[in-house]
């Protein structure tokens, strides 16, 4: 990969407005959760954008998270045994994770770009697809998610409701508040404000 210089002017804002959307605290959160989810093995970054991005780099510990919430015995990814050292293996991991996670249930609007990691280009993004990925699992509940649920924020689940037979034949003699009301005030007996118009050709 080539190096890549600082940027300037316009290019420089826009990373800087990127690089604002990082959240230390979410970052606190996440990590408490992957270290409770992996196991101490892992190990634990030293706190920032940076360090984060170092420890996440080279795609093992995604592994082990998304492979951490499926079912015993169906392990999505692959994890290698010695850590990947080229760059191209790195960044297979990374997009093995992604695919993972995507099959999980995260949205493709919520999954971050294997370079957003790699190179520290968004950091942001990775934050809000482990969250994704986190929310997920503590809304499915199926006694895979260890940690604090409190740690991740709930799915919001659909809630269909079951009508009988008579309550939606009662339904369809109402009229909604939208087409209007047929009680209360009405124009019967009311005339017109003034005569017609007069046309005398």
């Amino acid at each position: 990969m080539a190096n890549k210089g600082p940027s300037y002017g316009m290019s420089r804002k826009v990373q800087s407005k990127i690089e604002n959307k990082y959240d230390k605290e979410l970052e606190e959160q996440l990590v408490e959760w992957i270290t409770v989810q992996c196991g101490p093995d892992v190990g634990r970054p030293d706190c920032g954008r940076l360090c984060s991005q170092v420890w996440l780099k080279n795609g093992v510990i995604l592994s082990k998270l998304v492979n951490s919430l499926c079912p015993d015995g169906s392990k999505s990814v692959k994890v290698p045994e010695n850590l990947p050292s080229g760059v191209f293996k790195q960044m297979e991991q990374v997009a093995e994770f992604l695919k993972a996670a995507e099959n999980y249930g995260v949205t493709k609007t919520n999954m971050f770009q294997t370079v957003d990691l790699f190179e520290g280009k968004d950091m942001a993004a990775v934050q809000r697809t482990l969250k994704t990925l986190g929310s997920l699992a503590v809304t499915k509940n199926d006694g895979h998610y260890c940690g604090d649920p409190n740690w991740l924020m709930k799915k919001v689940q659909e809630h269909k409701r079951e009508f009988t037979e008579s309550q939606l034949q009662e339904g369809t003699h109402a009229i909604g508040l939208q087409m209007g009301s047929n009680r209360g005030a009405s124009q019967a007996g009311m005339t017109g404000y003034r005569q017609p118009w007069q046309i005398i050709s």
